[in-house]
């Protein structure tokens, strides 16, 4: 299977070692914005760099997209266009409008897409997942979400970043769909200005909240930072009348204790999300391999895209305006 691979920044350098070493991979061309960058991962790597995106296209029988934001409905509707199976880091597009024109490009042509949510292949949100779908919580009455990064993203990268419902915590909006297996109804969505000028002067916040309703009217509560000192922060607490599941809540918790006497937890807590998430990240690309031979249906579409986009719509225009915020608003 060839491969060809569209961004190797740092979460797209990372992605194209793990597509390289999939066993039925036998050759992966890489481009990015920067020639220069390309031909040093394809160096490291030892794979081949090709000169412009569009040649990552060519005689390939699959295309992975880990671009910048900007690029990646373009691509996703290149890769439509070609009829080539696409795996696409998320969001789909920078906005609403964008990503309805990709779902509908990829819809026409019927191409094989998948959409990077990473934490739906994860081990701990999957175990939650099938507690809730086989009644061993109980009826669920409240959900909470964590998501928060040791340290800021480089000042570069703010601006396009889209905001931090959109950019971060559109992982917490997908994963709680398809853990819960309900649509959020409303949102309620603040934020702060604590750290670095850049995210003011960029229309975003580096510390979050948020209330969001289901449509079965269960509460789920959200927050995020991008200065948590203690560590790389993800975790999602699920209780139900008969009992609660914590994901994330190891050795590796970025948690220290009050109470006396208690040591847990005692690893080192991970200071990025490509450490935490790494055997994640591994099965989305072995996943995205099997559906783009036709061998598995996607586990994460487009159109699951969209609707978790919605959400981050939401949030960021109740934080904005400081109202709740329905998403039957931002549909229409």
């Amino acid at each position: 299977m060839r491969v060809g691979f569209v961004g190797v920044g740092r979460i797209g350098a990372a992605h194209a070692q793990v597509v390289r070493d999939h066993p039925a991979v036998t050759a992966v061309r890489v481009a990015d914005a920067d020639p220069v960058r390309a031909g040093k991962v394809a160096d490291e790597l030892g794979v081949e760099a090709v000169a412009t995106p569009a040649d990552a296209f060519v005689d390939v029988d699959a295309v992975v997209i880990a671009a910048a934001t900007s690029a990646h409905a373009e691509l996703m509707i290149a890769a439509a266009d070609a009829g080539v199976p696409a795996f696409c880091e998320k969001p789909v597009a920078a906005d609403v409008a964008g990503t309805r024109a990709v779902l509908a490009a990829v819809e026409a042509a019927g191409n094989a897409t998948q959409i990077g949510f990473q934490r739906r292949f994860d081990a701990g949100y999957a175990a939650a997942r099938r507690a809730v779908r086989d009644g061993s919580l109980g009826e669920v009455r409240r959900l909470h979400l964590i998501t928060a990064d040791a340290e800021p993203p480089h000042p570069s990268y703010v601006p396009t970043s889209g905001g931090i419902f959109r950019d971060c915590h559109i992982h917490d909006f997908d994963i709680l769909r398809w853990v819960t297996g309900r649509e959020v109804a409303t949102v309620y969505a603040t934020g702060a200005n604590r750290g670095a000028e850049v995210f003011a002067t960029s229309g975003d916040v580096d510390e979050s909240a948020a209330v969001l309703t289901l449509d079965d009217g269960t509460l789920a509560t959200l927050q995020g930072s991008r200065y948590n000192g203690a560590g790389y922060d993800v975790r999602m607490e699920v209780a139900g009348t008969a009992g609660t599941y914590v994901v994330g809540l190891d050795d590796h918790a970025a948690l220290t204790s009050a109470e006396a006497g208690v040591t847990f937890p005692e690893g080192t807590p991970f200071r990025e999300f490509w450490s935490r998430f790494r055997a994640a990240y591994e099965a989305e690309i072995a996943a995205f391999v099997d559906v783009a031979r036709g061998e598995r249906e996607s586990p994460c579409t487009v159109a699951d895209a969209l609707e978790s986009f919605f959400v981050a719509e939401a949030a960021t225009l109740s934080r904005r305006e400081g109202r709740v915020v329905t998403i039957a608003e931002v549909k229409a």
